[in-house]
């Protein structure tokens, strides 16, 4: 049996491990320790109850008022497949709408997995809130081969509005 709960500070170190393992394979971006314990809050983890081991983790990144990213989803290499990084999408899934959230995309490359999560496949363009303020600053900027897929968190509700975005600065009013 898995339990899904909140990461610890505890849990970073086997989560760097985890996310190293698959940012070596070339199937996920790396991700510095130290970012991992900045971010510790977002992080949900899978726990098998009979081990104690970490199965699998998952973030949940606030982007907006109304969306968030899953970032480092990985799982355990003898447990892909299993469900775990399943049970960690609709975890997170269950987060973005407790906090009320309306939109949960990810960067990935591992396509096929999300679109049987729900998720649909949208242009990066749709999403400028990652874009401009963290993938401009990425090593694989000009030729990343990321796809970006996007799930409402209210399935029932696939053309609410989408809320404005919130300007990275305020602009100026410039008087005549």
């Amino acid at each position: 049996m898995m339990q899904y709960r909140k990461a610890t500070m505890a849990d970073v170190p086997a989560i760097h491990q985890l996310i190293q393992h698959w940012a070596n394979q070339g199937v996920m971006l790396r991700r510095p320790a130290m970012r991992i314990y900045e971010a510790a809050r977002d992080f949900v983890v899978a726990v098998d109850d009979t081990t104690g081991e970490l199965a699998g983790v998952g973030g949940l990144h606030i982007m907006g008022q109304d969306l968030a990213e899953i970032r480092s989803l990985a799982v355990q290499p003898g447990r892909v497949g299993g469900g775990v990084g399943r049970g960690l999408v609709e975890q997170l899934m269950l987060d973005a709408a407790d906090i009320g959230l309306q939109r949960v995309f990810a960067l990935t490359y591992q396509q096929k997995f999300f679109e049987r999560a729900g998720f649909l496949v949208v242009t990066k363009d749709s999403l400028p809130q990652k874009v401009w303020t963290e993938c401009v600053y990425c090593d694989k900027f000009d030729h990343c081969e990321e796809i970006a897929v996007v799930r409402w968190v209210d399935p029932a509700h696939p053309d609410a509005p989408v809320v404005d975005e919130i300007p990275l600065i305020e602009k100026p009013h410039w008087g005549k």
